[in-house]
């Protein structure tokens, strides 16, 4: 059975720093395109980040506008594990973040169960 675990997530104050990871078993991450979500109550779970994949099979970064500059993911395939590195926090950053794998072209069928991030103001 496919896991995915977050860790890292806090409560910093608006421009701090926090680091989320996302450690997989059962899934290799340098065959599948990973993605980092969130969601407010009441509020869909949007797109934040992903690792995207072409069809020749090049790997290349995708980032919501609302993160673009201010959050990076990156991999460590030999530990199996994405991070999401989210620099200069805004209050309305605050949310629970997902990690989500899938098969390059496929639905996001994989989650993990969330970690909570609040910025302060």
């Amino acid at each position: 059975q496919v896991q995915l675990v977050e860790s890292g997530g806090g409560l910093v104050q608006a421009g701090d720093s926090l680091r989320l990871s996302c450690a997989a078993s059962r899934l290799t991450y340098s065959t599948y395109e990973i993605g980092w979500f969130r969601q407010v109550p009441g509020k869909e779970r949007e797109f934040a980040v992903a690792f995207r994949r072409t069809g020749t099979g090049l790997y290349y970064k995708e980032y919501a506008d609302s993160v673009k500059g201010r959050f990076t993911i990156s991999r460590d395939n030999a530990k199996n594990t994405v991070s999401l590195q989210m620099d200069s926090l805004k209050p309305e950053d605050t949310a629970v973040y997902y990690c989500a794998a899938r098969s390059p072209g496929g639905n996001w069928s994989f989650w993990g169960q969330g970690t909570q991030v609040t910025v302060s103001s």
